[in-house]
């Protein structure tokens, strides 16, 4: 059963929902970002919910937004949420988005592999031959891509479009902040005994608060829906790596158990309870081995 009714007060207004959250805005113009226990696949809003992935992916980014201070400016504020929705949303000073999504990578894998074996490059740069999936690249890649409505893929640009797209000024300085910050929470995980294979970023420019005018960090970050988390120890280049995600489901859509396939056009079905509660651990334990505290 999707959730969508959060018991908000009066005074809240639906603005947008996406694939994972919900929007709503206050009658003092700012955002109620609410992360859902919804979970998608293949371009797919399931039909079955996570438990707890809400709370788990909201508190995640939350600690992330803490630890990068220092790195990059965030459109999160400190007012208090309804009670409805605490420890799942946060309050958000509004912010004109960019529409691209700010790719990093740092290792081959994914749509980025699947580019490399196609033309030996991701968004126009180049790559050395022989790397396998999984392979750590030369130096970190920024690959933008535009973003796409919902049940569509993002397209890859190459920074040449981005600057048509943004103008030089805006492009230079989302390149900057997502290398930045991909950089600087690779090499924290490091020391935790996690890679951070790649991630996605979104900017927007502050339309008020302390930050109004500049460009700050938005939506969510460093999470396991937006990054590749691998185990350090585990890392073998060569295929798939094992990941702190939703591959659990992945997994089974695309078995024969699930009778279904991502071809077909047709919705997937619902999860049983066996991947529902294996995903959640999964989760559970992105939590804790990336903020080094107990989900409780």
């Amino acid at each position: 059963m999707i959730t969508t009714n959060y018991d908000l007060p009066d005074g809240y207004e639906h603005v947008f929902s996406g694939k994972i959250r919900d929007i709503y805005r206050n009658s003092q113009g700012r955002f109620l970002l609410i992360t859902s226990d919804r979970i998608s696949a293949y371009d797919w809003v399931l039909p079955t919910e996570i438990p707890d992935k809400g709370r788990i992916l909201n508190g995640i980014s939350q600690w992330w937004f803490g630890q990068l201070e220092g790195v990059v400016h965030n459109h999160t504020t400190t007012s208090k949420v309804p009670k409805s929705v605490e420890g799942r949303a946060v309050l958000c000073e509004p912010l004109e988005m960019f529409p691209v999504e700010c790719v990093v990578r740092g290792y081959l894998a994914g749509s980025g592999y699947a580019d490399y074996l196609r033309e030996r490059k991701i968004s126009g740069q180049g790559l050395p031959p022989g790397l396998k999936d999984g392979a750590l690249l030369p130096k970190p890649l920024f690959t933008p891509a535009t973003k796409a409505a919902i049940g569509e893929h993002d397209v890859s640009i190459t920074y040449d479009e981005l600057i048509v797209e943004l103008g030089q000024e805006e492009a230079q300085e989302l390149k900057r902040l997502s290398l930045s910050v991909y950089e600087y929470a690779a090499e924290k995980m490091l020391r935790k005994g996690l890679i951070l294979a790649d991630t996605k970023f979104e900017f927007g420019i502050a339309l008020g608060g302390k930050y109004k005018d500049r460009i700050i960090l938005g939506d969510e970050v460093l999470t396991p829906d937006s990054s590749r988390y691998w185990e350090k120890d585990q890392w073998n280049p060569g295929g798939a790596q094992p990941s702190f995600d939703k591959q659990f489901v992945r997994d089974w859509l695309t078995s024969p158990a699930s009778g279904w396939s991502k071809d077909s056009g047709e919705a997937p079905p619902p999860l049983p309870p066996e991947i529902v509660e294996k995903t959640r651990e999964k989760y559970v334990q992105a939590y804790e081995r990336i903020t080094g505290s107990k989900f409780e």
